[in-house]
């Protein structure tokens, strides 16, 4: 009997969460404040209007990202690189008016520091999830998790040690315009 009430609660919510007014889906500008792998990093995001019945987007991300390493000098420093993604967003629920979650994943380009790195260019993808918390239907605050693989590893080091792989994090706020 139990199972039978939660199947019931659960099919009725998924049509409350159907029938919700839809999210402002227009152009979106933001920023966020992440972490890829280790590395700290700041940037920019810009969303496209959905499409595919209101579920899909285009996001292109840029970021400025620091890398602690040791030195030539054996002293530990802050080498700068940067970031460039573009993939796609499928919005999976909506929820009263007030959060949506989405996944997303593409490609990544990461631009390595000359210090750490011979390489000039590396090439990988990410996936992740997101919640997004509205505030009114032009603001947003968002939460994101998930991975990055690149293959990157900086070269310069003793060590040789990866960079921007593994698990990846932002929180920023968005704004629909």
């Amino acid at each position: 009997m139990k199972k039978i009430w939660i199947t019931i609660a659960t099919i009725l919510l998924s049509l409350q969460v159907q029938a919700q007014q839809s999210f402002n889906k227009n152009f979106g500008i933001g920023g966020q404040v992440g972490q890829h792998q280790k590395d700290f990093g700041i940037g920019l995001n810009i969303t496209s209007p959905y499409f595919a019945n209101q579920k899909m987007a285009v996001r292109l991300k840029g970021n400025l990202i620091w890398n602690e390493h040791l030195n030539s000098n054996s002293e530990m420093t802050w080498s700068s690189y940067s970031n460039f993604s573009l993939g796609f967003v499928q919005s999976v629920a909506e929820i009263n008016n007030s959060m949506r979650l989405y996944g997303e994943g593409g490609t990544i380009l990461l631009f390595p520091s000359s210090e750490f790195s011979s390489e000039s260019i590396q090439f990988g993808g990410y996936g992740l999830f997101g919640f997004e918390f509205f505030i009114d239907k032009h603001v947003n605050y968002f939460f994101e998790a998930g991975g990055v693989g690149t293959g990157a590893k900086a070269d310069k080091i003793v060590g040789k040690p990866i960079y921007s792989n593994g698990f990846l994090i932002n929180v920023g706020v968005r704004l629909q315009l």
